[in-house]
């Protein structure tokens, strides 16, 4: 990696954001050898330890290393445990480099691998470097076979095919993340935010170290969770234009079922004299004519509440990547008719 990468936009070429959570016998360590590889790369770098509620010596560990090196290392200090996700985004928040990377602070993630990833970056033009822990040194039964599950369901239901969404460690150019917010499990789902966005994804194989020190925090429940989240993520990325599309669609299903239940009765009474008034299928046509209608009008606030929710912030349903000469059209009647001074 050359000094190439370097953007003057930004006070920092590079930002590594670390989420902490009851990592008192892992920090030192990490911080020792991720500040060796950083200082052997010609950039400007800063170190960002996010505590998300550590109930042990973590969050005192983070404060000495902020005052021992106030130039290179930030703490972020959550008052109270949030979750993984809320300590990513708060460390992306207070972020101020050009590029973002993210590991976790429990050494099983190799710093070593940062500048290979950025180099991949600078070289192919990717927005976005995954990590893949092809050999994973966990537990079989209750970390990598629930991984291996949710990185097949997100990968068919989101049409972005990487091995490992749980892997923290990631390389991020700024724009990737600067209009995207986590919530729940999301922060595995920014592969899938940035490609809806556009960006350019590669994965490439990272080192993956057994845990020395502590335990893992996250248990099957997880996977749980991230299914769930799979689902609003869905929504986010295909529909959030268009919900019409999926509740409409729905409406139009139950619809069609409420059509079958009435023509049901409708052949009954023809060829057999009775419209079975005291069978289910009256019931059921009148409960899937009313959650149609129900579904269609829902489809039609949901709607009118994404046209407020862009038209409010003053976003778009696009992302420009690049605008060459171009000049932004001004409507006329936005203009101060008795303006005359000149402008640059």
């Amino acid at each position: 990696m050359t000094a190439t990468m370097r953007n003057h936009r930004y006070p920092f070429d590079l930002s590594v954001v670390l989420p902490v959570y009851n990592e008192e016998d892992n920090i030192r360590l990490v911080h020792e050898e991720l500040k060796s590889v950083l200082d052997a790369l010609p950039l400007r770098y800063e170190i960002i330890y996010v505590d998300d509620g550590s109930r042990d010596s973590s969050r005192q560990q983070i404060i000495a290393l902020a005052e021992a090196e106030p130039e290179i290392v930030r703490a972020v200090l959550l008052r109270r445990n949030f979750g993984q996700t809320a300590a990513i985004q708060a460390g992306i928040d207070h972020a101020n480099g050009a590029i973002i990377a993210l590991m976790d602070a429990d050494l099983q993630n190799d710093p070593h691998d940062i500048p290979l990833m950025l180099e991949q970056m600078e070289k192919e033009g990717y927005d976005l470097v995954s990590g893949w822990r092809k050999n994973r040194q966990d537990r079989a039964l209750s970390r990598r076979l629930p991984s291996k599950v949710a990185n097949r369901i997100i990968s068919l239901v989101t049409g972005v095919s990487l091995h490992d969404y749980g892997c923290t460690l990631k390389t991020y150019r700024r724009e990737v993340l600067d209009h995207v917010r986590l919530y729940g499990e999301m922060h595995r789902f920014i592969p899938v935010l940035a490609n809806a966005a556009g960006a350019n994804i590669v994965e490439r194989v990272v080192n993956h170290r057994p845990r020395l020190h502590g335990k893992s925090k996250y248990g099957l429940w997880r996977t749980i969770k991230v299914v769930l989240d799979l689902m609003t993520v869905t929504f986010l990325t295909k529909y959030n234009t268009r919900p019409m599309y999926i509740f409409g669609g729905v409406g139009f299903m139950l619809s069609v079922l409420a059509m079958i239940s009435l023509g049901v009765m409708a052949v009954s009474g023809i060829f057999y004299g009775d419209l079975r008034w005291n069978s289910p299928w009256p019931v059921l046509t009148a409960l899937f004519g009313v959650l149609a209608i129900q579904s269609v009008l829902l489809g039609l606030m949901m709607e009118m509440l994404m046209r407020t929710y862009y038209e409010s912030q003053g976003k778009g349903p696009y992302a420009i990547q690049r605008v060459i000469n171009g000049h932004r059209h001004v409507p006329v009647a936005a203009s101060a008719p008795h303006d005359t001074a000149e402008r640059p």
